[in-house]
């Protein structure tokens, strides 16, 4: 039974994975190399769960107890008790198998162990530790708190007492499962980031507008957020670490990332993140930013 749960990494899906487990009653263990970044990980989580208590979503009781069950550690070595633990950290092959190499010793024999990878391999990632049966993927959709859905991945060697275990968390957050097969990008995102992508290349080719292009998607296909939006908040170098990998292990022209979307990750452009990405957040409304630099020359 799980009861405890380590997550490691406190971006913004970190910390929403955090504040959902602690409403479904579990407690958590949250961790990240960044003391800054984890403190306003706290802060963050409590702002948002006292937004819930202001629209009477929530009661103060309940996120008294729901803040109560959420403990910051500075060491790996405070998840030793944990029966689940979930890395949520940058989207990088290389960072996520050091993190495991370093965790592993901290951990009980039963410990399960979950990525919320959105584009990596899950068995490459499960062989990187000394429990690939207890280890699968755990994809959440961002925001966490909203989205409905958590991508379930098992790899080669994923037992299927694993994969229960990990479901029955899920529904007990509330949430639905899709179930991928171990191929690069899975299913949201072999389908999302094309989509994003050609976005892009639509503003630079001059097809459209970023305004166009993203009211566009709205009404014409009726999603709630246009793609250049849905880019920001993922965060553009998530979009491009995805496509890249997309690009590598299916060798099709189809997922080479934009050049200007790689501009924008060189330049530092990452979406909200950085308050600056397709739009400008830094003012009262967002506001394009693609016509600005084409009015400077």
């Amino acid at each position: 039974m799980i009861e405890k749960i380590g997550i490691i990494g406190v971006g913004q899906m970190g910390t929403g994975i955090a504040q959902a487990c602690i409403l479904a009653g579990y407690d958590v263990f949250l961790h990240d190399a960044s003391q800054e970044a984890l403190q306003e990980s706290l802060a963050s989580l409590d702002r948002s769960l006292e937004k819930k208590v202001a629209r009477n979503k929530l009661l103060i009781q309940d996120k008294e107890k729901a803040i109560a069950r959420l403990k910051s550690v500075e060491s790996l070595k405070e998840f030793q008790s944990c029966d689940l633990v979930l890395e949520a950290i940058t989207e990088n092959e290389t960072a996520k198998k050091s993190l495991f190499k370093e965790l592993i010793p901290h951990l009980s024999s039963q410990c399960l162990l979950a990525s919320n990878t959105s584009s990596l391999s899950i068995t490459a990632l499960g062989h990187a530790t000394d429990r690939p049966d207890k280890f699968m993927g755990m994809h959440f959709m961002n925001p966490v708190v909203v989205m409905p859905l958590v991508e379930l991945v098992r790899g080669i060697e994923t037992s299927t007492a694993t994969f229960n275990a990990i479901g029955d968390v899920v529904k007990r957050l509330g949430k639905e499962t899709a179930v991928s097969e171990d191929y690069p990008g899975f299913i949201i995102n072999r389908i999302l980031l094309p989509m994003i992508n050609e976005a892009v290349y639509a503003i630079f080719e001059g097809v459209g507008t970023i305004e166009a292009i993203d009211k566009g998607m709205r009404l014409g296909t009726n999603q709630s957020m246009g793609p250049l939006e849905l880019a920001d908040l993922i965060g553009l170098d998530t979009c491009v670490s995805i496509l890249e990998v997309l690009y590598k292990t299916r060798g099709d022209s189809k997922y080479k990332p934009c050049p200007l979307l790689v501009k924008y990750v060189e330049a530092g452009w990452l979406g909200r993140k950085t308050k600056q990405g397709f739009y400008d957040y830094k003012g009262e409304h967002p506001v394009p930013t693609y016509r600005r630099i084409h009015d400077l020359s």
